[in-house]
């Protein structure tokens, strides 16, 4: 448990930086902008950061994703701040589950046939670090994760490919590019999803017009637009956690959510996260 645990902190510390250094890209250019120009005041996360503290939580206190404690503790911290950038199917879903609603009446409800934005894959790559052991028990983790508030089959798609690229990205030896993509591919329903990650494998590593192009950027806020670029940026990044960043904010999109999906990649392979963005990042409660 103290290994799984370690390597669920350190995924959530990248998720948390990349999510605070996205932020950041709402209001400034990330193809003008460098290191040094990056703000000197504290960088703040938001619903992204919240929810995958409560993954963790959740798996240092029962080894494994129990549903109802987390739809609970995803309720609790949405009453505590609100304003952290919640959605408004998960805003309305966490409202009612605070207040004694059961998350199985109400998920598969929202927007028709249930929510396949990007909500249940940008929180769960420190769920992949947990299992790094077991790519197979990685993805049926998050899929139990996923379905509290995402009951499409997209948005647990996105969370299984996200937390089978963590687990797999922890291990002292994996792969790297296209072996990388293909070795989640095993794990990923299908789908849109999996389609789009199975374009990302022949995408160059330096075409990123190209990936943005087929794989999406996240501007559709969904999974399949968001996820497949993602692991196609961290696939070719995953030793040095800055340069991942760099490019994948230049990717534009929904740059908090991909940062924080690449940042909790990435930082279970790569050396170090640098010391200057984890002290701007604010503090956040680690378990």
């Amino acid at each position: 448990m103290p290994d799984r645990l370690a390597k669920a902190i350190q995924s959530l510390e990248g998720l948390s930086v990349g999510d605070a250094f996205g932020e950041l890209f709402f209001s400034i250019s990330p193809h003008k902008a460098s290191s040094a120009d990056l703000p000197t005041q504290p960088w703040r996360g938001t619903d992204d950061t919240h929810m995958a503290l409560s993954i963790v939580e959740v798996l240092h206190e029962y080894g494994h994703i129990e549903q109802d404690a987390l739809a609970h503790a995803f309720a609790k911290r949405y009453q505590a701040e609100p304003y952290r950038g919640y959605a408004g199917g998960a805003a309305r879903l966490l409202r009612q589950v605070a207040t004694g609603a059961d998350w199985r009446t109400i998920a598969p409800t929202l927007f028709g046939s249930g929510s396949y934005r990007n909500g249940a894959a940008m929180r769960v790559a420190p769920l992949g670090g947990f299992f790094y052991d077991d790519l197979q028990r990685a993805a049926q983790e998050a899929q139990l994760s996923a379905v509290i508030t995402h009951a499409h089959p997209e948005g647990q798609a996105g969370a299984i490919a996200v937390a089978v690229a963590a687990a797999l990205a922890a291990n002292t030896s994996h792969p790297v590019g296209r072996d990388f993509l293909r070795e989640v591919l095993e794990f990923v329903p299908r789908g849109v999803t999996q389609e789009r990650l199975q374009l990302a494998v022949d995408v160059p590593s330096n075409d990123l017009d190209q990936a943005v192009r087929l794989l999406g950027s996240g501007r559709d806020v969904s999974a399949q637009d968001t996820v497949p670029f993602c692991l196609w940026s961290a696939a070719y990044h995953l030793g040095n956690f800055e340069e991942a960043l760099w490019w994948t904010v230049k990717g534009m999109g929904d740059c908090d959510t991909t940062c924080a999906i690449v940042g909790g990649i990435v930082a279970l392979a790569a050396n170090s996260i640098p010391p200057y963005w984890l002290n701007q990042r604010e503090p956040i409660p680690v378990t």
